[in-house]
């Protein structure tokens, strides 16, 4: 069940005063000609994709019981023979953080213009993603201990406390590639064709390897290779360059990448099922990466006028709360689906055509529960945590890395409530560390 999605937190942060007052003629007009950090065709599809995010992890949920009536909880797309075709639609991951990488190279190359350091900005990339993600840790946390001692089955609490953290994988990778942000932007303004072919190179190496050898556990490697590439073309995204390339090209690359994509699943190298695709992730997703970015240059400006339009007020209050809705919602699926053990009623069994019939109800339940969940606790990440500067190096690394710990375990130990616990306790340490890593004012000044 672990698709996710990738781009999920905005990158808007603002830093409020320079770590520097003395910028360079160059830095101010190079600010200037900086394109918008907000784009409304960016946000109405990252809204969007956040959106499939939600349905589709609700859709995958099954739940009912066995022959002697104990409580099931399972992925019920496990056993769907058209699961592989609909992936093609329903994995948005690529775009996420192509995505990503456009709001995160708007961001640092502003910032960066008015004389923030690069310790300031993954510092309040830390807070900014851990603040929301932290506190779903914490709920999530109290929710299995309180399974725990209701006296629920050690297995459903198992299970329950996976299928909630397998989502979780997306922080954790965009943690890291937000902290190598000014480091790959760098890289991308003295070598960007280089970068771009260093990283599809080594994603490509990384697919034989793991493919003549069936050593799948190597194929964890692209974990860097595939979501930095994704990255690294979004950074192309944002300084223009695919705006000068016409439609019809564009057009050709998209169809050409998924002409490609067909041919090495048909052959056997990449699988037909692409959320299979993400663990451990496969170059098939940069084409299909490429293929997603091929359809959104050809309709962005109708996204635009969508964007500029009535659905305007709905798509920012999703952005300005997207990491709240990504670490949240797994928590109201697994929760909506365990109470309905609680009623006094047949459930369908999962894939059956009764339990299809349930599914646009479910779907609409679950989108209730989620909205009114984050109006509820989205508010901090809304309104945005408070702006650092004058960051240590050292500080803003190590909050980085325990946060990246905290996630992690989550993820990986999620099956044991004990793991959320310790996770719990983590992520408020990875945001005081970055928010009191700060130098004297007078170093700042001085």
């Amino acid at each position: 069940m672990a698709l996710v999605s990738p781009f999920i937190a905005s990158p808007s942060v603002t830093v409020a005063r320079p770590v520097s007052h003395r910028v360079s003629a160059a830095a101010a007009v190079g600010a200037i000609r900086q394109p918008s950090t907000r784009d409304g065709s960016v946000d109405a599809v990252r809204a969007v994709l956040l959106g499939i995010v939600v349905l589709l992890h609700a859709f995958m949920v099954g739940v009912g019981r066995d022959g002697s009536g104990t409580p099931l909880l399972e992925n019920a797309m496990e056993h769907w023979a058209g699961f592989p075709a609909l992936t093609w639609v329903v994995q948005i991951m690529p775009l996420f953080f192509v995505l990503g990488g456009f709001a995160s190279f708007t961001q640092w190359t502003r910032l960066r213009d008015r004389g923030t350091t690069a310790s300031d900005y993954v510092a309040a990339r830390v807070r900014r993603l851990l603040i929301p993600a932290g506190a779903a840790i914490a709920a999530i946390a109290v929710f299995l201990a309180a399974l725990v001692m209701a006296g629920v089955p050690a297995e459903i609490v198992s299970v329950a406390g996976f299928r909630i953290g397998q989502p979780f994988w997306f922080l954790a990778v965009y943690l890291v590639c937000s902290a190598l942000v000014p480091a790959m932007v760098r890289l991308h303004e003295r070598h960007r064709v280089l970068t771009l072919g260093a990283l599809a190179a080594g994603a490509l190496l990384v697919d034989i390897i793991r493919v003549t050898t069936g050593l799948t556990a190597i194929g964890l490697i692209n974990m860097a290779f595939v979501w930095l590439l994704m990255q690294q073309i979004g950074f192309s995204l944002a300084d223009q360059r695919f705006d000068r390339v016409r439609r019809s090209r564009v057009a050709m690359i998209g169809a050409g990448a998924v002409v490609l994509l067909a041919i090495t699943m048909l052959t056997g190298f990449y699988p037909t099922d692409l959320l299979s695709a993400l663990n451990p992730p496969m170059g098939a997703l940069v084409l299909l990466g490429i293929a997603q970015l091929s359809l959104f240059l050809l309709l962005r400006p109708a996204l635009r006028r969508v964007a500029d339009g009535r659905a305007s007020s709905v798509i920012g209050w999703i952005n300005g709360r997207a990491m709240t809705i990504y670490a949240w919602h797994m928590l109201v699926v697994v929760a909506l689906a365990g109470s309905l053990l609680l009623l006094p009623i047949d459930l369908p069994v999962p894939l059956s055509s009764d339990w299809w019939a349930t599914r646009p109800l479910w779907l609409v339940g679950v989108v209730i529960a989620v909205a009114a969940l984050v109006a509820l606790v989205g508010r901090t990440e809304a309104r945005r945590p408070s702006p650092i500067d004058g960051v240590r190096a050292p500080w803003a690394t190590v909050s980085a890395v325990v946060a990246t710990a905290a996630v992690l375990l989550a993820l990986l130990g999620g099956s044991a409530p004990a793991a959320w616990v310790i996770a719990a306790a983590l992520a408020p340490l990875a945001i005081w560390m970055a928010s009191r890593a700060a130098r004297p004012a007078e170093a700042i000044l001085g």
